[in-house]
């Protein structure tokens, strides 16, 4: 249920964050404090990596940052703290999932998306915020659900099977995939940082594995 709480509330953060400053900053923050806290929770509970992996894993951060970073950004600084508020709810989640028993996935999953709504709608109710979907994007948002649980639950499955600080920085490599599909879909031009971000998140891929 914690792990619930903390995803809903990051996501409200990231939205609010996004609406009042540069994505340029709102992002690598969210990206990296999202990455860091499951890492040091990781290092407490299950010692620390080796030196390979504690590489790879710094290189992921940096590629985190570059990956992120859109070609043109606006806006201002206000909204830094929500990009803080939000990594801080998605690091809470991932650390918090991960420590479910062995072996289950989906009744944890289960309960904890349960939790995030329930959260939700007691906001939505006390604030009066509008909240009906229109129709034409209905299709999109339940894929997007179905892929958001897919991803949560591969998570768990990796944490499960390695180690926390891995399956956190591996995941929070994300901006590199929708960097990559904006530039295969959408023929967005990538900038230079987001370029030597891609091979980056290549490279620490390759180093967390050699660990």
């Amino acid at each position: 249920m914690v792990a619930g709480w903390g995803g809903a509330l990051g996501i409200i953060a990231l939205y609010i964050g996004l609406s009042r400053a540069r994505m340029g900053l709102v992002a690598p923050i969210t990206g990296v404090i999202a990455a860091a806290l499951p890492v040091v929770v990781g290092g407490i509970l299950q010692g620390p990596p080796g030196p390979i992996r504690a590489a790879g894993i710094v290189v992921a951060v940096v590629a985190i940052v570059l990956a992120s970073r859109p070609s043109v950004s606006d806006g201002s600084w206000d909204g830094i703290r929500f990009a803080v508020a939000a990594g801080v709810g998605f690091g809470l989640f991932a650390t918090f999932i991960s420590r479910v028993t062995p072996g289950h996935v989906f009744v944890p999953l289960s309960v904890a998306r349960v939790a995030d709504i329930g959260l939700l709608v007691a906001i939505v109710v006390a604030t009066r915020r509008p909240w009906r979907i229109p129709g034409p994007v209905l299709p999109l948002v339940l894929v997007a659900g179905v892929l958001d649980m897919g991803g949560n639950a591969f998570f768990i499955l990796a944490a499960q099977a390695g180690r926390l600080d891995v399956a956190a920085v591996l995941s929070s490599l994300y901006p590199v995939t929708t960097v990559i599909l904006a530039f295969v879909v959408l023929r967005e031009r990538l900038v230079l940082g987001q370029a030597i971000g891609i091979a980056l998140a290549l490279l620490a891929i390759v180093l967390i594995a050699a660990g």
